[in-house]
């Protein structure tokens, strides 16, 4: 499991969000009194010329490479959301398909597929926040897939059902197991390794402008620190859609057992 997923998983979202603040403040804080201390205003000063330039370089190239990032992770989120609504929808649909098939296949076919959905719900989205799906859930849809492989349609009308039905099924099947990858799916460490170490290098390279003024020079470097940890924050939370507190929820499934009963 990667250690993105675990901490999501081993602590609340309000606790990583203030530690994430917290260190924010601190190392803003420390870094700015730590070169304060130790270098004088005026020779931090004499560097403004050269500094400048460089920081708004750094500036701009971190800033591009974080909110692209964060739309990535927002824009992922949102479809694995999407997906499994329209797995859902799917899974209506296909309770409705049944009306058109005779006893006792009907009736065995719905009792599966209400028993699957469950398993959905209960089981399978448990698995889902540590990166897997349920084994249950698997031969639930096993299940589903043996009834509708042994029924012969009889009639015409049955056939065009039938043929409906499996279309839908395949595509549920596909959403499934683009939800089940989506679980694992994060971002590659060593792109959070350069997140962090750019966003580290940016906060400091702060450190190193001289103001006669240290709270304003306090101010400014924690505010650009905080905002840097609330991106960063933000990226975590949505990084793995089905883990921790913000997280894709089954209410559409949980809608269409409703629907079922």
């Amino acid at each position: 499991m990667p250690l993105q997923q675990w901490i999501l998983l081993s602590m609340p979202t309000w606790f990583i969000a203030i530690t994430m603040i917290l260190v924010a403040v601190g190392t803003a804080v420390g870094g700015v009194l730590l070169v304060h201390r130790f270098v004088n205003v005026k020779t931090l000063k004499s560097h403004h010329d050269i500094a400048g330039p460089i920081f708004a370089t750094i500036g701009v190239v971190y800033a591009v490479m974080l909110s692209y990032v964060l739309v990535i992770v927002w824009q992922n989120y949102d479809r694995t959301s999407n997906n499994a609504i329209r797995e859902a929808n799917l899974y209506a649909d296909i309770y409705r398909d049944t009306v058109g098939f005779s006893e006792p296949f009907r009736t065995k076919f719905r009792a599966a597929l209400g028993d699957y959905l469950n398993s959905v719900v209960n089981d399978e989205w448990k698995e889902l926040a540590r990166g897997q799906g349920s084994l249950q859930t698997r031969e639930l849809n096993a299940r589903v897939w043996e009834l509708t492989g042994a029924y012969e349609p009889a009639t015409e009308g049955e056939k065009i059902f039938f043929a409906e039905m499996l279309r839908r099924m395949n595509d549920a099947g596909e959403l499934r197991r683009q939800r089940i990858i989506d679980a694992q799916a994060g971002i590659h460490p060593m792109l959070w390794i350069v997140l962090l170490f750019g966003g580290l290098i940016t906060v400091v390279f702060s450190f190193f402008f001289g103001s006669d003024n240290l709270i304003a020079q306090l101010i400014m470097t924690t505010l650009l620190s905080v905002l840097i940890m609330l991106i960063l924050f933000t990226i975590l939370v949505m990084d793995f859609p089905f883990s921790g507190d913000i997280s894709v929820s089954p209410a559409s499934f949980e809608q269409i057992l409703q629907y079922l009963k």
